[in-house]
């Protein structure tokens, strides 16, 4: 016991600090994630359901895709490839460097790819639960259709997809682990680290099991109060 909380401590003896680095890279890894792809899934969401059959095909043909393709393979897509296309038009431009992506950013691209591609889902489910009375007593009240979707429809398109995309918050929070294969020093990186160091792999994934439970506990508690929050009107009433 002695040893494990030696090895678990903060300083030059323990790898508490690396453990506790790990946890904000992760965390910040989640967060800048989060409103590109919310973003993006609303505009996705916007785009299936418009008149324009082109929006409709190219917004369905993007959330198939990212919906399609293992996490895994879509980051090495987005890493390796972006790198790439780089390299080669740094070539074409008479330049011959090597150009390496950031492993953040393109951790942040890749999940956002795919946050975004279940989130637009989630908003187009809420679309369809607002009655199309809705939009026309905007418009009767004499408000253009982007003051409509902004006082009357979003109010509500959070409320109702609240749930959904609450889940997918914690998905998002798991997948961060994915980033450690592009060399990303997130919890999980750290932990292996320090489990091949120390020889001691059950004790710093346990560690890191329970670093996501407790995570996964305060998004939650998080989730509620912010669904509580979104029906306070309801409550009123």
């Amino acid at each position: 016991m002695d040893e494990a909380l030696t090895l678990l401590s903060f300083g030059p003896q323990g790898w508490g600090d690396e453990i506790a680095y790990g946890v904000l890279v992760t965390v910040g890894l989640a967060l800048a994630t989060l409103p590109f792809g919310l973003v993006i899934g609303f505009l996705l969401a916007l785009a299936k359901k418009a008149d324009e059959p082109s929006l409709r095909m190219a917004a369905n043909i993007y959330t198939t895709l990212f919906r399609g393709l293992p996490e895994l393979l879509t980051l090495f897509l987005v890493y390796y490839g972006v790198q790439i296309l780089l390299q080669q038009a740094a070539r074409a431009a008479g330049f011959n460097a090597f150009i390496e992506v950031n492993s953040f950013v393109a951790g942040m691209v890749a999940l956002a790819l795919v946050f975004s591609s279940y989130a637009s889902e989630a908003f187009l489910s809420a679309f369809r639960g607002i009655p199309q009375g809705q939009y026309e007593g905007g418009y009767a009240l004499g408000l253009t259709r982007l003051r409509t979707l902004h006082l009357i429809i979003l109010p509500q398109l959070v409320r109702l997809a609240l749930p959904a995309l609450g889940n997918l918050w914690l998905i998002l929070l798991k997948e961060t682990a994915l980033v450690s294969v592009i060399g990303l020093s997130d919890l999980i990186r750290q932990s292996g680290i320090a489990a091949r160091v120390t020889k001691e792999p059950f004790l710093f994934f346990g560690v890191a099991c329970l670093i996501y439970l407790l995570l996964a506990v305060i998004s939650s508690f998080g989730i509620v109060r912010i669904e509580a929050w979104s029906k306070r009107g309801e409550a009123r009433r």
